[in-house]
């Protein structure tokens, strides 16, 4: 394990560009914070300035709280802080980026940084639980992904992994590049490109060139994992001024799987070739992209000098994020595939095709509107409720808009009967059609945007389960 390093009130005002206006130069901050309601005695306080909150707001209740300081651009805020110290910065945004940046380069911490349109955080969670058998991993929560998550994760680092998994987001052009700048990777992993986001962009192409910042900064030691059966990321990898491995299925890749065989939503087998040794896995994970995001996850542990017998063992044993592909086997004979928490046509179109190999006395599904794809919505919607239909259906309900409805329309002009179709305009809705419908033996898969709450349908379903 690398070193653990302190953060102490004046260097953190240095790195800032901040001034320390009250308390003890050397006051350490046993981490940092943006929000009251998790914050551990000894953190660092941010406020940050949102759309609908300001954090400055909450000051009185950071301190209140036990925090060893606080980071502001308005110091009435911070009047009477008591033993705290007090930092005051121009842009609290800006401060909380540039102290996650300087923390990430005083820690000892080789840093992977993961995009794509679809699998990031279950790529980052495969990676870091691959690499978890030799080093001490740390890898962001949830989905922090953002100009604030991201910065926020890197002031982690100050207490001394070996290796940090990150994920880099974004929905507009220029998102990526920023953060490329705050996390400086050693190693940078490119899962692929969709139509994800497509609302913000005018085309995929578009989308590949946003995503392609992950390229930017380059040293020439720094590696980058590129998915060889993606046509775009690997026009753009090229450009990439280190090294290159890629991942794949369909085209030669330097880490490939053959021989595979789907087992549905019980996974998938596979025989995994890398320069190093060939090795038979059974991934617990369902569908064909979680054996690629697998594939993105072996190449980095293979980089890391991970032993192989290692990772085969490690892959048997993996398990799916919250709500990205559970399967859930409920007591009264139905299962449910909850792929609740995001969706994109790329995904779901995937996520249908494990669907279409589960051995089930009856296959269904709820699917959710897929959100912030802007002009193409209709026609992307239509393309996954013929693919609904083709995967053979006893029953479907779709949720949401107008684009939902189209699905549930393009799915019964795809041979779905009339009346084995439902849409209904929220999840709530859904849940009550889908318990209607629901019998013993069904097969569930359930998924939709963040937005949309298909989350509520599960939650429902196994209420009734109980």
């Amino acid at each position: 394990m690398a070193a653990p390093f302190d953060l102490t009130a004046q260097w953190m005002a240095d790195v800032t560009g901040g001034r320390l206006v009250a308390g003890n130069p050397d006051a350490v901050a046993t981490g940092v914070s943006i929000d009251t309601r998790t914050l551990a005695p000894g953190a660092l306080y941010v406020a940050l300035r949102g759309e609908r909150h300001d954090g400055h707001a909450f000051v009185s209740a950071a301190l209140a709280a036990g925090a060893s300081g606080v980071l502001v651009s308005d110091p009435s805020n911070a009047a009477s802080p008591g033993d705290a110290f007090v930092i005051v910065v121009d842009d609290t945004v800006v401060a909380l980026q540039m102290l996650g940046r300087e923390i990430r380069r005083r820690s000892a911490a080789i840093v992977v940084a993961i995009t794509g349109s679809a699998g990031k955080t279950t790529t980052k969670e495969l990676t870091a639980a691959l690499l978890g058998t030799k080093f001490d991993v740390f890898r962001n929560h949830g989905n922090l992904n953002n100009h604030i998550g991201l910065p926020l994760s890197l002031t982690e680092l100050h207490s001394g992994p070996d290796v940090a998994v990150v994920e880099l987001g974004m929905n507009h052009k220029g998102e990526i590049s920023t953060l490329v700048g705050l996390a400086e990777p050693e190693i940078r992993v490119w899962t692929n490109v969709g139509n994800a986001h497509i609302g913000f962009f005018a085309s995929r192409d578009d989308i590949a060139d946003a995503k392609a910042e992950i390229l930017e900064r380059a040293r020439a030691t720094d590696l980058l994992v590129a998915n060889a059966d993606d046509d775009a990321v690997m026009a753009r990898a090229a450009a990439f001024q280190g090294r290159v491995v890629t991942f794949g299925v369909s085209q030669p890749a330097t880490i490939r799987a053959i021989n595979i065989v789907a087992r549905g939503i019980d996974g998938t087998s596979a025989t995994i070739v890398t320069p190093v040794a060939t090795f038979d896995v059974t991934l617990p994970l369902v569908g064909r992209g979680n054996l690629m995001n697998a594939l993105a996850a072996v190449a980095v542990a293979i980089e890391l000098d991970v032993p192989v017998a290692d990772i085969a063992a490690r892959i048997g044993t993996l398990a799916p994020a919250s709500h990205r592909g559970e399967v859930r086997r409920l007591a009264n004979g139905v299962t449910v595939v909850d792929d609740s928490y995001n969706s994109s046509p790329e995904a779901l179109l995937l996520s249908l095709e494990a669907l279409a190999a589960t051995d089930a006395e009856r296959r269904a599904a709820v699917l959710g509107e897929m959100l912030e794809l802007g002009a193409h919505a209709r026609t992307l919607h239509e393309e996954c409720g013929r693919a609904a239909a083709a995967s053979n259906l006893a029953w479907l309900i779709t949720v949401g808009g107008d684009p939902a409805r189209a699905m549930a329309d393009a799915a019964v002009g795809a041979g779905m009967a009339a009346d084995s179709v439902t849409h209904v305009p929220t999840a709530g809705d859904a849940a009550g059609a889908a318990l209607s419908r629901v019998r013993p033996g069904d097969v569930v898969l359930v998924k939709g945007s963040r937005g949309i709450g298909v989350d509520h349908v599960v939650a429902r379903l196994e209420e009734e389960a109980a």
